[in-house]
């Protein structure tokens, strides 16, 4: 039988599971504070960010059941035939670039306006129902393997709801008490809107998916936000938190214990473990990564003789793939200045260009890429 609705928040789990949950992320916070201080002192820091939101993109994107990869991404002869797929990976990093902007610069809460706004760029000539964009449903949707409401395992709260729902989200992910908080009972441990920022991403992401505001894109938009308000609620400076990749390799798992916090007997226990741990694994990977990247780049500094190659070598860390015209552009040098020190760097085996082509010259740096992949 399909589970049907769920409770207000705040959620609960026991004391002892509570304990459990608080010991797990003391690491996680340990692995951010060192990938923070990697980020603000890289040499690259600023010029991968867009890389590492097209890698995100990618995964999150994936987990919806897309076919594309990275390199289907960078690569400049991409399959045409997949182009609705390649449109959503697009947007999902239009949209999170555009979310970083309005909470960094216009300060923006966790809000309706937010949430709509972003919805709306992610689903701008996307496949599916792009007529309601930035709209929430007037309708009852499901989840289930097909289009029959009697096979679906989740029915979500009833369209007339969902402003009383979010309300209450948006009250909890900012911090503030809401008349339609959750009366616990005691002897329970509590997750309300005080408790650590890295349980109440974990929280939003659960309830969002839940109340499913939506006909289509809630799975991308609710995974945007996790990156989004990590940088709202002070976990790190930089929209890096990306746990897509982590979910995406355990989907089954992720969408069952997702799954599990519905209904009227919810177990929240098992998805801010499983969230948790997911984010231990990506944090890690992440640092590791990004400590990988900065020596590519020290390394490539240290063969690089004149300035100008400097600066070319740098720029392929937000551009894998380059010209001498978009070095050009990029760095406002001469186009012959750029293409010599392009050149130079094949030359040092530091970027790839293939001899077959002769015009508009496509330099490659193959060491960022397989990093990045």
């Amino acid at each position: 039988m399909a589970k049907q609705g769920l409770n207000m928040l705040p959620p609960a789990v026991s004391y002892s599971q509570g304990i459990e949950l608080l010991s797990k992320i003391t690491n996680i916070v340990n692995v951010i504070g060192e990938l923070k201080s990697e980020l603000k002192y890289s040499l690259v820091g600023n010029h991968l960010l867009s890389l590492l939101f097209l890698a995100e993109s990618v995964q999150s994107t994936r987990i919806e059941g897309t076919q594309v990869t990275f390199s289907d991404m960078i690569d400049m002869q991409y399959d045409k035939r997949r182009q609705f797929e390649r449109q959503e990976v697009i947007n999902y990093q239009l949209a999170l670039n555009e979310g970083f902007r309005l909470i960094k610069d216009d300060g923006m809460p966790f809000s309706t306006r937010l949430i709509t706004k972003l919805h709306s760029i992610l689903m701008n000539n996307a496949k599916g129902t792009s007529s309601s964009k930035g709209e929430f449903r007037k309708i009852q949707n499901f989840i289930g393997p097909d289009s029959k409401i009697e096979h679906a395992v989740y029915i979500p709260v009833p369209a007339n709801q969902i402003a009383s729902y979010m309300e209450n989200l948006e009250f909890y992910v900012n911090g503030e008490y809401h008349s339609s908080f959750n009366k616990h009972q005691d002897g329970v441990f509590v997750i309300n809107e005080h408790a650590h920022p890295i349980l109440k991403l974990a929280v939003m992401h659960a309830q969002f998916e839940s109340i499913h505001p939506f006909l289509d894109g809630n799975g991308r938009l609710g995974r945007i936000l996790i990156a989004l308000m990590a940088v709202k609620l002070g976990i790190i400076d930089e929209p890096v938190f990306l746990v897509s990749e982590e979910l995406e390799k355990e989907r089954l798992r992720y969408y069952d214990f997702l799954n599990g916090v519905r209904g009227d007997n919810p177990d929240w226990f098992t998805w801010l473990s499983f969230f948790l741990d997911s984010t231990d694994r990506m944090s890690v990977y992440l640092l590791d990564k990004i400590r990988s990247i900065q020596s590519l780049a020290k390394k490539g500094i240290q063969s690089c003789y004149s300035h100008n190659e400097k600066i070319a070598w740098i720029s392929t860390f937000a551009n894998t793939y380059i010209t001498a015209k978009k070095l050009s552009e990029t760095e406002n040098i001469n186009i012959i200045t750029a293409r010599r020190a392009l050149n130079s760097l094949v030359d040092k085996k530091l970027l790839f260009c293939p001899e077959f082509i002769t015009r508009n010259k496509l330099y490659v740096n193959y060491d960022l890429k397989r990093l990045l992949q």
